[in-house]
């Protein structure tokens, strides 16, 4: 493979970063220079870039004189991380009612009833969750660029596999949120859109989170006070 038609460290990033997310590279394992170098055709140069990447992202740890291996996922790290998305999330909705211009309310508008019939017909759990960041990229497009930085930041490390899962398990949860924010966008309605945004991750940070601990991920002592702020959620 010729140097041009390499792949990017940023695209070897991502290509590793959904590995580690899909369970096809548990925590421990070790991810050597070359064996990447081999499956991506690239250089190590590319290749320590790409791990340094990740590692920036919390999904693997380097150990000097080592190499990197993938890092184990805590249920407290992926709940503080939904929490913080949801917050930025309910943002960019907010942002959205107060910032966006008729065409593109209305452009938005078209998607978010795409994503409510796709989820009515049963589209897959993938297709439906990126037409959701794609709503959500747009909203997110009427806020400042230091905070579209910190919603991208954050979305490269809360796309867990665990959120995949529950979704195909119970695929109405979040939709009737979607719903909430439909309303809250199209009335202007800056609390209402901020609202269903955030129930919306606070949905997919409550499965992940029970997925979590139903297969043992993360430290028992953290489990008990994740699953009081849940419950408090839920009563609220």
């Amino acid at each position: 493979m010729s140097d041009s038609a390499a792949p990017s460290a940023a695209t070897v990033a991502s290509a590793l970063r959904r590995q580690i997310q899909d369970g096809l590279l548990p925590p421990g394992e070790w991810l050597r220079e070359a064996r990447i170098c081999a499956e991506f055709g690239v250089g190590r140069s590319i290749a320590r870039t790409a791990l340094r990447t990740l590692a920036d992202d919390g999904l693997v740890n380097i150990e000097e004189n080592r190499g990197a291996y993938v890092a184990a996922t805590t249920v407290q790290e992926v709940f503080d991380l939904y929490e913080v998305r949801a917050a930025l999330y309910g943002l960019a909705a907010r942002f959205a009612c107060i910032r966006a211009t008729p065409k593109h309310m209305a452009e938005t508008l078209v998607l978010v009833d795409g994503l409510l019939a796709a989820s009515r017909r049963g589209e897959s759990v993938v297709e439906l969750i990126h037409q959701s960041e794609v709503i959500f990229s747009r909203l997110a497009s009427t806020a400042s660029l230091d905070a579209q930085r910190m919603i991208e930041a954050i979305r490269r490390k809360t796309r867990w596999h665990y959120s995949y899962v529950s979704l195909a398990e119970s695929i109405d949860g979040p939709f009737k949120h979607w719903e909430v924010v439909r309303e809250g966008l199209a009335a202007r309605n800056a609390a209402m859109a901020s609202d269903g945004a955030r129930n919306i991750l606070y949905y997919m940070q409550n499965e992940a989170m029970r997925l979590m601990i139903s297969r043992g991920h993360g430290l028992q002592a953290m489990e008990e006070p994740v699953r009081r702020a849940l419950e408090e959620r839920k009563k609220a």
